[in-house]
């Protein structure tokens, strides 16, 4: 035992001087990392901020400044600074996260906005030279195609000039707002339907034009509106040509309400076989007999 003491003693004074340099081994290898990471974070902020003006965002990362210790106040420990510094990492990388996300953001509200724009700008310049827009690959089948019933196929002239600004007639306007739903555009179909019943609710084409303005509604997840567009349609205009497949979508819109409400959808399905049972064609009494089932009239 006594001989096992001593050689501890004599061992002792050899491990204290190698203790304080293996400590400050270990934090210079964490400070080094950690200086890593700052060149890292500088690199992200060139990368998401190119010359980014200093009025707008934060001036590259920069370790924090050496604290000035009052005489007679021990100095801070390398520990202690080093997480200081992770601490200013943190807290800036969360800053940048944050002007990320909102610049993103606006990215996408101008996007959108771009995107309205350019509806627009195509259905004016679509109406100025008279014509319709043509049908978006993959549309045929989903809509009558131009010639069906409460439809008109334009064919243009092989001598026609060019074309020029004049007014169009009703009938032109319709045909251009039916071009923008067989195409699939429903944002500048809806308003150019609305604008055709507004200026001529009572043509023969206003029946045609509500008609597909309700389905234009259904189409976009908008079955309250379209509801309401169809069951106005058929009562204003129930000898109109759309007013059967007004009521039949009425009871489909009704469907698709949140939760569904299959009662007032028979009451649709009913009125239709009792106002128009007589004039159904074979493909509206197939579809009626759908509907039925799926609302599961009695």
């Amino acid at each position: 035992m006594m001989k096992s003491r001593y050689l501890l003693l004599l061992t002792l004074p050899l491990l204290l001087p190698a203790m304080p340099a293996f400590a400050q081994q270990t934090v210079q290898q964490v400070e080094g990392r950690v200086k890593k990471l700052e060149s890292e974070m500088r690199a992200v902020q060139r990368k998401v901020f190119p010359g980014g003006s200093k009025d707008y965002f934060e001036p590259e990362i920069q370790a924090p400044a050496a604290p000035v210790t009052a005489p007679g106040v021990p100095a801070s420990n390398p520990l202690s600074d080093l997480s200081r510094r992770v601490d200013s990492l943190e807290n800036q990388l969360t800053t940048m996260t944050g002007q990320l996300e909102e610049n993103s953001f606006k990215v996408r509200q101008l996007e959108a906005a771009l995107e309205k724009f350019k509806t627009d700008a195509e259905f004016r310049l679509t109406t100025l030279e008279g014509g319709a827009p043509p049908p978006a690959p993959g549309t045929a089948g989903v809509f009558p195609p131009p010639g069906a019933p409460g439809t008109t196929a334009t064919t243009p002239s092989p001598t026609a000039a060019a074309p020029v600004a004049t007014p169009l007639t009703p009938e032109q306007e319709y045909n251009a707002a039916y071009g923008l739903v067989t195409a699939k555009n429903y944002p500048a179909a809806e308003k150019a339907l609305s604008a055709f019943i507004a200026k001529n609710p009572k043509h023969a084409r206003a029946s045609n034009a509500q008609y597909w303005l309700g389905r234009t509604y259904f189409a976009q997840n908008q079955p309250v509106q379209a509801a309401r567009t169809l069951l106005e349609n058929y009562q204003k205009r129930p000898e109109g040509e759309r007013a059967p497949e007004s009521l039949l979508w009425l009871g489909k819109s009704l469907m698709a309400f949140s939760p569904p409400s299959p009662a007032k959808a028979c009451e649709a399905y009913t009125q239709l076989e009792e106002s128009y049972g007589k004039k159904l064609s074979q493909s509206l009494r197939t579809q009626l007999v759908d509907a039925r089932s799926a609302a599961r009239c009695g």
